[in-house]
């Protein structure tokens, strides 16, 4: 990498522009960046670093404070650096955020961070050649390209102020941290977390087991009623004696189960013996009993008897009165259909209603062939009345077919006028668009002038007002000089005075030497004392000072009022901002036309090739309807002309068949009703004849008396299941007492059931809780069984679980730097301790040069104080003693030569680590007015052997001594408007 250009603008303590040309301060190889404590010489190394990454080293980026307080509020804060990397050669450019004032009204405004990577040569491969603009991308781009973070950047080649002293300083924590960020070994980092996940994963898959395993020991102790054991690892025995202890209490709980059993059978027999002799003197007492009942009942007996025997003999009389009556209702019904028809015959014109049968039949059938006749000519109707609306459809569509064709002629005859007017405004836009720029240009060039000349009135008041201020100063000084003039004058004169009031008897005279003092000089009226003649020069200093301060100021104004009045001069003619505005506004609305009007000339186009082609379509389709229409005209015509003799008097067809039809149903209908009425009437009387046969048949004198006797279905299914019911009931009493096993009966006797029973449930009590306690050693000794077979597997299981993580526990405390680990090292630790001694052998080297062989550094992987973690100490061996000693020991001076020796060792290191960009620019900003003059000579010895090869290297002092060893080509001048650089050739 090497830098080839630095302007930074309104940045840290420069409020202009001020440009670095890296190419020519590095053309011997080594510069110094000179200038006063407070300049900004710093600031221009942390310019490169927030131009490279977008921030600075050390503390200075937390403040965030990177805009000059002394820069004007329309200049930006921008930074510009060009470098080469890898070959390639590119320009970044970046911004900070930081508040600004509004341009119009009060407050603050948030002014956004930005950055741009320029390619000034051919890009690398996979990058455009347009370049970056994104703030993240413009980052890692660099960071690739560079081959190193930021914090690697700034300890290989902006040595900071204090950073690698702090380094040489730094307790073991420290330093880890920065070596990781400067070796990237999060690697191992990620490595060391991974074993301690996985040991944190392996752990609880462990304790789950071991949680599951423990859950089975209490399983175990609860299904066996037992208290599990105090140490609940793999105990087989314990196990053992839980299955024989359950084992002999499921013997015991089977011979007292058997026991119970045998009692409750016994109880159990002796309740069904004295169950049966209850249920024999039961059934003796009611078979008795029920043979009374039937005794008592005999009389009601008989009359059940004689009301069923007459109502049996009245059931045909009753069913040949139930046909009279049915007869008596179908011939009312057959009246009044006879009398609807009647009517209906009537409605429908027919009028010789007492004609006779034969009549009636030949008019029915003189309608009904009529009727089928008219039944041909309904499907020619129904043609008809469809051919005629279509008639009138192709009528409206040859009419609506004309409009369209008259309609499309016309929009075709106007379209080239409207793609001609569309095509004119087009253009317009076209050209509007064209000059927008320039008019937004000119707009913004007035606008500057605009104010460019407000501003001009502002500095004329301040040119007059600065010329007031000097002309009051002016005369201010000369009256102050005057007035000192004067004062001193007259302390001259009573000069002599003044000097003999201070001589005493003896003393030397001041002036002549002579002890004789024999004319003393008098006081003179108006004499001016010492303080009075300094109070006077001081009053003239102070006016002094008021007339110089008074005389930049105007110098200053004259200068912002002639500069003003350049620009305004070199603008040229001023134009009307109001008519430019106008200008623009006019401009920019014909140009927001452009993209509508291309639509619309191209939907002209198209609309006027569609219209052709609907308009060619339209013409056939309305030849088409009127050959159509013609065609079907004809047709109905002839139609109607067939159709007109059938319907009559009638609208049509249809309907005159309608009335044929109903004509014939009214006469076929009357014919009917009538024949069904006379029959109905015959039956009527020949079945009354029926019913008084059957009344004298039956024994009965009236029909009267046979309807008096009959009875329902119900209540002679009642009278038999009453008299059935008695019969049995005697019967079945008669049989009980007749059977064998109630002959020695005493119906006095008594048997004691409820005691038997109490008996009887108390033995199946006993029983059952024996039975229950035998299941439930059962359930016990089954569960415990199943359960132990179950833990027995899990203890085998556990085995390999335990013992991989056991060891996987020791491999990870070991790589964590604890357990077997003595020298407290992590793996991460261990690699970077590694580096750091690679680093301590690279900066011994310089650092043995520097000192003049005394010092070389020595890493040290020992512990720390209170068992901490080493390998990564670094002390120094005094050659002089021969003892190794802390390097927080070392002197001023010391302490310098050892953290540059180291910063240079650390640089070449992560360099060679990184695999980096080949860096030819080295910046060392640190203090050297801690060295003497041989020990400076050895460090310019070194850095004149860091330039070997091309190679550049930046000192950033104040120190006098070291501008008459090199160069000075970048001095830092430092004013109270801000610094400014100058570069000495």
């Amino acid at each position: 990498m090497r830098l080839h250009s630095l302007e930074v603008t309104a940045f840290g303590p420069y409020p202009g522009t001020e440009t670095v040309d890296f190419d020519v301060l590095g053309a011997d190889g080594l510069f110094l960046l000179h200038g006063e404590t407070g300049a900004g010489k710093t600031t221009l190394l942390d310019a490169i670093a927030f131009a490279l990454f977008g921030k600075v080293p050390g503390v200075r980026n937390d403040a965030r404070r990177l805009r000059c307080d002394y820069a004007d509020n329309d200049t930006l804060t921008e930074v510009k650096l060009e470098l080469t990397v890898q070959g390639h050669r590119l320009r970044l450019i970046r911004g900070p955020e930081y508040e600004r004032p509004k341009k119009r009204g009060d407050g603050t405004t948030k002014q956004q961070a930005r950055a741009s990577l320029t390619w000034l040569g051919d890009p690398p491969g996979g990058y455009e050649r347009d370049g970056l603009i994104r703030i993240d991308e413009v980052s890692r781009t660099v960071e690739r390209l560079l081959g190193m973070s930021a914090e690697q950047f700034f300890q290989v080649v902006l040595l900071p102020q204090g950073e690698f002293a702090r380094f040489l300083r730094a307790d073991t924590q420290e330093r880890e941290q920065l070596l990781e960020k400067l070796f990237s070994t999060y690697r191992f980092a990620d490595v060391e977390r991974w074993f301690r996940d996985r040991r944190t994963e392996c752990f609880r898959d462990l304790e789950s087991r071991r949680a599951g395993a423990m859950r089975l020991v209490a399983r175990v102790a609860q299904a066996a009623g037992d208290e599990p054991p105090e140490d609940q690892s793999a105990d087989g025995e314990w196990l053992d004696l839980v299955a024989a202890r359950l084992g002999e209490a499921e013997t015991a709980a089977r011979e007292k189960a058997k026991l119970a059993g045998v009692a409750a059978t016994t109880a159990e027999q002796e309740m069904t013996r004295a169950r049966e002799l209850a249920d024999r003197v039961r059934r003796l007492r009611n078979a008795r009993a029920e043979l009374a009942e039937c005794e008592r009942m005999r009389p009601q007996q008989q009359e059940w008897f004689a009301e069923r025997a007459k109502a049996r003999r009245a059931v045909p009389v009753v069913v040949a009165n139930r046909g009279a009556a049915q007869l008596r209702v179908e011939l009312e019904h057959a009246t009044r259909a006879e009398e609807e028809a009647i009517v209906l015959a009537t409605k429908a014109g027919f009028k010789r209603l007492d004609a006779d049968e034969a009549h009636l039949r030949a008019e029915s059938a003189r309608l009904t062939e009529e009727a089928g006749g008219l039944a041909q000519l309904l499907e020619d109707a129904k043609q008809q009345k469809k051919a005629k609306l279509r008639l009138t459809k192709l009528i409206d569509a040859d009419w609506a077919a004309e409009e369209k064709v008259t309609s499309l002629e016309a929009e075709l005859v106007a379209l080239p006028e409207q793609i001609k007017a569309a095509a004119e405004e087009l253009a317009q836009a076209r050209e509007a668009a064209a000059r927008l720029d320039g008019l937004k240009a000119k707009k913004a060039e007035l606008t500057q002038r605009a104010q460019l000349r407000e501003r001009l009135g502002d500095a004329e008041e301040r040119v007059k007002s600065a010329e007031a201020v000097l002309t009051k100063a002016v005369d201010a000084h000369q009256q102050a000089r005057d007035h000192s003039l004067t004062i001193r004058a007259r302390r001259l004169d009573g000069m002599a005075a003044e000097l003999a009031s201070g001589l005493a008897d003896g003393d030397a005279c001041p002036v002549c030497g002579s002890a004789d003092h024999p004319a003393l000089a008098s006081p003179v009226p108006g004499a001016v004392s010492e303080a009075e003649e300094a109070a006077a020069v001081a009053m003239e200093q102070d006016a002094q000072n008021e007339r110089a301060a008074a005389e930049r100021a105007h110098h200053a104004a004259i200068a912002d009022l002639t500069a003003l009045q350049e620009r305004i001069a070199a603008g040229g003619e001023s134009s009307d901002l109001s008519e430019v505005d106008k200008l623009l506004a006019a401009a920019a609305e014909l140009a927001a036309k452009r993209e509508p009007q291309s639509r619309l000339v191209g939907e002209l186009d198209r609309r006027s090739a569609s219209i052709s082609a609907e308009l060619s379509a339209a013409k056939q389709e309305l030849a088409s309807l009127r050959t159509e229409r013609e065609q079907l005209g004809k047709t109905v015509e002839m139609r109607q002309k067939r159709l007109d003799p059938a319907r009559g008097e009638y609208a049509d067809v249809r309907l005159r068949r309608e009335h044929v039809l109903l004509s014939a149903a009214a006469v076929t209908e009357l014919l009917s009703a009538r024949g069904q009425r006379e029959q109905l009437s015959k039956r009527l009387t020949a079945q009354q004849t029926e019913v008084h046969e059957a009344a004298i048949s039956a024994g009965f004198a009236e029909v009267a008396d046979a309807l008096e006797a009959a009875r329902d279905e119900l209540r002679l299914a009642d009278l038999d299941r009453m008299i059935s019911s008695l019969e049995n009931k005697e019967a079945a009493a008669r049989a009980a007492l007749a059977e064998p096993d109630l002959a020695d009966i005493d119906p006095e006797t008594s048997v004691d059931l409820e005691e038997l029973a109490a008996s009887l449930a108390r033995a199946r009590e006993v029983a059952d809780a024996e039975v229950a306690v035998l299941r439930e050693a059962e359930r016990r000794s089954r569960d415990v069984r199943a359960l132990a077979t179950r833990l027995r597997a899990e203890w085998a299981a556990l085995q390999p679980v335990e013992a991989e993580y056991a060891d996987l526990a020791a491999l990870t405390d070991v790589v964590n730097g604890r357990g077997q680990n003595s020298r407290r090292m992590s793996l991460r630790s261990y690699v970077l301790a590694a580096r750091l001694e690679e680093v301590a052998v690279a900066a011994t080297a310089r650092l043995s040069r520097m000192s003049q062989g005394r010092y070389s550094f020595v890493h040290s992987d020992a512990r720390g104080s209170h068992g901490t973690r080493g390998g990564l100490g670094l002390d120094v061996l005094d050659d002089y003693s021969g003892k190794i000693r802390p390097a927080k020991t070392l002197s001023g001076g010391e302490s310098f030569l050892a953290s540059l020796a180291l910063a240079l060792g650390l640089a070449d290191v992560v360099a060679a680590e990184t695999g980096g960009a080949l860096l030819d620019t080295l910046f060392v900003d640190e203090g050297f007015g801690t060295l003497d003059a041989d020990t400076l000579d050895e460090v310019m010895d070194t850095l004149d052997e860091l330039r070997a090869g091309g190679r550049v290297v930046g000192l950033v002092s104040h120190v006098e001594e070291l501008r008459q060893r090199i160069p000075v080509r970048l001095r830092v001048r430092k004013a109270r408007s801000g610094s400014r650089l100058e570069i000495i050739a």
